[in-house]
């Protein structure tokens, strides 16, 4: 078995986990086109980076699927296409990221 996403316009609609000759047979009239994400077989994740979810993008450039950016300060790292904090996170429990003052900050 394999998990694959369907994108429509660079936007993942739908994920299934489905063997190869499924597509052998498989009608799918609507717009989008089937792209592999992983083999669950092997849990593997091809060179797309990350498992494709429902709302992420996938970026045909980078070959990766991308989340949503968590927060406008967030940056994104090309290497492994994960969106990252400025400011590295800190080893204290019960944190969380504050976007108005861009920092980690202890939750109550």
């Amino acid at each position: 078995m394999s998990i694959y996403a369907k994108v429509v316009n660079g936007i993942v609609e739908t994920v299934i986990v489905a063997e190869a000759s499924f597509f052998d047979t498989f009608v799918d009239d609507s717009p989008g086109t089937w792209i592999l994400t992983a083999t669950d077989n092997e849990r593997t994740l091809l060179p797309r980076k990350n498992y494709a979810g429902i709302g992420h993008t996938y970026d045909a450039t980078r070959d990766a699927f991308i989340s949503p950016q968590p927060y406008p300060s967030w940056v994104l790292d090309e290497s492994d296409c994960i969106w990252y904090a400025p400011i590295p996170e800190q080893d204290i429990p019960h944190i969380r990221w504050d976007e108005a003052t861009t920092n980690w900050v202890e939750q109550d």
